[in-house]
């Protein structure tokens, strides 16, 4: 609730003062700030290295990747932020389970795609969103985990394809971890309907293509817990 108490008004600011179009890029930093404490508080620069933050997504992930581990699966995990992604490997090495990683400054890229679709003591690949969009082909996965949802449908889809490839035999299932009551929740709304919005942060020219509404950035600004339960926001 802090973070977004603090970015709301300056992004409203923006507006007034030089209209949607304008403060697009203070629109889009503000949400990719709110999508960080999302994922994970510590996953901000400021706040990486102060201890006593709690994510109720990053719990729920630790359960899920421990329960599929569990039962033997082989599990591709996405996200967007390298700073999230470092986040799971300290989790990760903390229980010295063998994994892989992927990312766009990897340069062995189809070694380790063969170590993870041949090696079956390998059972894990975190891999950066955009960096894993094309050109791999892991059939051995059964379980993809799309950390932070996107809200360009199409980069989730080429992730998620990475799995769904030629050879594929077994059923992959598929997960997408949403905060509730956040803005990674209305973003998901906003997918779903298809919204003016929507079509303006996945259009390649950007949000000064569309002559957004206030009302329609209102809805991913606001708080719709309300002040008091505003701690809850972030899960």
């Amino acid at each position: 609730s802090q973070i977004l108490e603090e970015v709301r008004p300056k992004v409203f600011d923006a507006v007034d003062k030089r209209g949607v179009a304008g403060a697009s890029v203070s629109i889009l930093t503000a949400l990719l700030r709110l999508r960080q404490v999302c994922n994970h508080p510590n996953s901000i620069g400021a706040l990486r290295m102060i201890d006593g933050f709690e994510s109720g997504k990053f719990n729920l992930f630790k359960e899920l990747v421990t329960e599929a581990l569990e039962s033997d699966r082989k599990i591709l995990v996405f996200s967007q932020f390298r700073e999230m992604l470092a986040i799971m490997r300290s989790w990760i090495d903390s229980l010295s389970i063998p994994y892989l990683y992927l990312d766009g400054m990897t340069k062995d890229r189809q070694d380790l795609v063969d170590s993870f679709n041949k090696d079956e003591s390998i059972r894990l690949f975190l891999i950066s969103l955009k960096a894993g969009g094309t050109g791999l082909n892991l059939t051995a996965a059964d379980t993809v985990v799309i950390y932070d949802p996107w809200w360009n449908p199409a980069v989730e889809s080429q992730a998620v394809d990475r799995a769904h490839r030629i050879g594929q035999v077994k059923t992959v299932n598929v997960y997408r971890l949403v905060t509730e009551h956040s803005v990674e929740q209305r973003i998901m709304e906003l997918k779903s309907k298809k919204s003016d919005l929507i079509e303006a942060l996945v259009n390649e020219n950007g949000m000064s293509t569309l002559n957004l509404s206030k009302k329609e950035l209102e809805s991913l600004f606001d708080n719709p817990l309300g002040e008091e339960d505003g701690e809850d926001l972030f899960g």
